[in-house]
């Protein structure tokens, strides 16, 4: 068994497990860069039922190449990200509800915590509203994104995050949802309680993601 395709597979039955999705609505990708085939989920296939052979294998222009099923909508999205961004083996969409809750405001979620400093290196940015059509969603991914940051809130729809791998784009989603729930009850909190809350400093949050991403945090 292709392991890319098992990994992918592994991913995508963690997202309800995680309460990133529900229904059939999210998805995750892996590309395999040296034959540049995608393998992603299959559209509206529930994830109790999914096998790992249901996984699909696609071209970067959407043609099948390994599996019976029809791809995740979503494709195109994935490929352009794959295109764009060639440091990316992972991507993950979701619209887990209390992201999903920025992403309908509109807001970026601030960055209140050292956790979120560790993990993202700044607020989690937000982007304008754009329709699925062709690339007008990976278009302003490339927008919006800021560098360091492996995660997006999508205007009125919801997440994306990608990384070096499916799983650590997996972690990205998890922690996305997380520090967003955070978030929220700490503005609930404030605006109950008449206190503002401010984002911690920009030198304060370069001092803790550094820390985290090779400056003393972890083994060797």
């Amino acid at each position: 068994m292709n392991q890319l395709k098992k990994r992918v597979y592994q991913a995508n039955i963690l997202l309800p497990m995680y309460n990133l999705v529900i229904g059939t609505q999210g998805n995750v990708s892996g590309i395999d860069r040296k034959r540049n085939i995608i393998y992603i989920k299959p559209s509206g296939v529930p994830y109790e039922k999914m096998k790992i052979s249901d996984i699909v294998g696609i071209d970067l222009d959407g043609n099948v190449v390994e599996g019976t099923l029809k791809p995740s909508v979503d494709w195109v999205h994935h490929a352009f990200i794959y295109r764009n961004m060639p440091e990316i083996g992972g991507v993950v969409h979701t619209h887990s509800v209390y992201a999903t809750a920025f992403a309908a405001a509109g807001i970026c979620v601030p960055c209140f915590t050292t956790g979120q400093a560790d993990v993202f290196g700044s607020e989690i940015p937000v982007t304008e509203y754009v329709d699925n059509k062709s690339n007008n969603i990976g278009k302003v991914i490339l927008k919006y994104r800021r560098a360091g940051c492996p995660a997006i809130i999508l205007g009125k729809h919801g997440v994306f995050t990608f990384d070096s791998t499916p799983e650590k784009a997996l972690f990205a989603a998890q922690m996305t949802e997380y520090f967003s729930k955070i978030n929220l009850l700490a503005i609930i909190l404030a605006t109950s309680t008449r206190k503002k809350i401010r984002p911690l400093p920009v030198s304060e949050i370069k001092k803790w993601y550094e820390r985290y991403h090779g400056k003393g945090y972890g083994q060797k």
